[in-house]
């Protein structure tokens, strides 16, 4: 991959995201840099997210909610996203770890890249305040 010239702004986002392990959007990562650089566009936003993703130097997470969520972690590792406050979690089950030794392996003339699994249900601090 050709090397990019620096960019204070692209700098900022990624140390930005490296703090964070709530996987913010694209508005979040935006309203935060923006203390940094009060002239920075939400499309320097984006277009710096979209780059680093497509280097692979962060991770982009389509949830379904309709926004693209950011997170520094590259490692392969899951995701669990609340239903109640769509708050995204980092899960670490290495019970189905299992599942990566298919990456590179022909399944029925398929060639398996890699694979997303994302968990869906009530986060903590949803469900201790719906118990009280």
């Amino acid at each position: 991959m050709p090397a990019i010239k620096y960019s204070r702004q692209r700098e900022a986002i990624r140390n930005f995201l490296m703090t964070r392990r709530d996987h913010p959007t694209a508005d979040v990562v935006y309203s935060s840099v923006r203390d940094e650089f009060p002239n920075i566009s939400l499309g320097t936003v984006y277009r710096n997210l979209t780059l680093l993703a497509d280097r692979g130097e962060i991770s982009r997470l389509r949830l379904g909610d309709g926004a693209d969520h950011f997170d520094a972690d590259t490692s392969p590792h899951y995701h669990f996203v609340c239903t109640d406050c769509g708050k995204v979690i980092d899960l670490d089950l290495d019970s189905i770890r299992s599942m990566d030794v298919l990456n590179g392996q022909d399944v029925d003339g398929n060639l398996i890249a890699g694979n997303v699994t994302y968990f869906y249900g009530t986060c903590s601090a949803c469900r201790q305040e719906a118990d009280s």
